[in-house]
């Protein structure tokens, strides 16, 4: 049975994840905020940037990847949006990388690995 591709690095069809969440989020100018009325400003300068917190069981081959990726300052990404169910494509970051070793097997382990990519 297939499964539904959630992210693609550059070339690399990332394996199916763990955990995949997806937020949304917004950049607001400078003079946003609350009037000497009480009233809120927003001066919303962009809209829709995305944030996906993800995690993977993977093998030390993918751990070696995704470290690899980690260290990059952005990466062409393909995600799965959850707003029409398709994959679209922007320039992310890594933040927030993790690794833990789940058990130590003869292929030197499973590893857990948990990120948040941020759009720029």
């Amino acid at each position: 049975m297939a499964y539904i591709q959630y992210l693609v690095f550059e070339k690399d069809k990332l394996p199916l994840p763990d955990s995949y969440d997806i937020s949304l989020s917004s950049i607001e100018a400078d003079s946003s905020g609350e009037t000497e009325a009480g009233t809120t400003q927003r001066d919303v300068i962009r809209t829709g940037i995305v944030n996906i917190s993800v995690s993977f069981s993977v093998t030390k081959i993918w751990l070696k990847k995704l470290t690899a990726y980690s260290k990059l300052a952005k990466i062409p990404v393909r995600y799965f949006d959850t707003g029409d169910l398709e994959l679209k494509e922007t320039e992310m970051y890594i933040d927030g990388f993790k690794a833990k070793l789940e058990k130590d097997t003869s292929y030197k382990g499973l590893w857990t690995v948990s990120f948040t990519l941020k759009e720029l």
